[in-house]
């Protein structure tokens, strides 16, 4: 996938992450979905087609995750 144009990506904090220090942010776009630290913002950017995210936010969901070493 080629990386979207972010410049008006509109952010919005995890509302798991509540006020702690350990936060990340994603942002819609287009076809795309895009995931960053809130603490390093200009560190790096990763980029889920919406395929992917639903994917991966269902395997969270269901515990899939939990037996990783």
């Amino acid at each position: 996938m080629q990386q979207p144009d972010l410049s008006g990506a509109r952010w919005r904090k995890s509302s798991l992450s509540a006020d702690g220090p350990s936060c990340v942010e994603v942002a819609f776009i287009n076809d795309a979905v895009a995931v960053r630290d809130t603490k390093d913002r200009d560190g790096g950017t990763l980029v889920f087609r919406r395929d992917e995210w639903r994917a991966f936010i269902g395997d969270i969901r269901s515990g899939s995750f939990d037996n990783l070493t």
